[in-house]
C-alpha cells in the first residue's frame, strides 16, 4: 500500500485530507510541522509527502529543502500544499524541491491525479538510476 505522508499544522485539514485518502486506499501518516515532517520522512520512509506551505518557525519549503539535502529522504517526492495561489508562491515551493504544487481547499481528483503521478515519476526513476542497477 502507498504510504503518504501529510505534514499539515491544520488538525481539521490533517483529520478531513487523511480521511479522504484512507478512502481511496493510501496509508496515511501525519506530522504537524517541518521539524516532526523531516524525523517522520527519515523514519517512516513514505512514498510521497504532502507539505503544507504554511507551516509555523520552519515552513514548508524550508523542510523540503532539508529533505532534499538529506541521501536517506532527497528521493522521496514532495507536493506543496498551500492556501495561496500566487505564481510566486508555487515558484519558491518548486525551487525548494517540490516535485508540484496543489492549492487548498484540495480539489481531491486533481490532487489525486498530482499524486500518482509523481509517484509514477518517482518510481520509474527509481527503476532507471544508476544506483538501482548497481547490485
Amino acid at each position: 500500500m502507498t504510504m503518504v505522508l501529510v505534514v499539515e499544522d491544520n488538525p481539521v485539514n490533517r483529520d478531513v485530507l487523511g480521511r479522504r485518502l484512507e478512502r481511496r486506499g493510501y496509508t496515511v501518516r501525519f506530522a504537524v510541522d517541518g521539524p516532526s515532517g523531516i524525523v517522520a520522512a527519515q523514519t517512516q520512509k513514505p512514498d510521497i509527502i504532502l507539505m503544507d506551505i504554511g507551516l509555523g518557525e520552519m515552513d514548508g519549503c524550508e523542510a523540503t529543502r532539508r529533505l532534499k539535502a538529506q541521501p536517506e529522504t532527497e528521493a522521496i517526492p514532495v507536493i506543496a500544499l498551500t492556501a495561496s495561489a500566487f505564481e510566486t508562491d508555487r515558484r519558491k515551493a518548486m525551487d525548494a524541491g517540490c516535485c508540484d504544487f496543489d492549492t487548498k481547499p484540495v480539489d481531491l481528483p486533481r490532487l489525486l491525479d498530482k499524486l500518482e503521478n509523481a509517484l509514477h515519476a518517482s518510481r520509474a526513476l527509481a527503476v532507471t538510476s544508476p544506483s538501482s542497477m548497481a547490485g
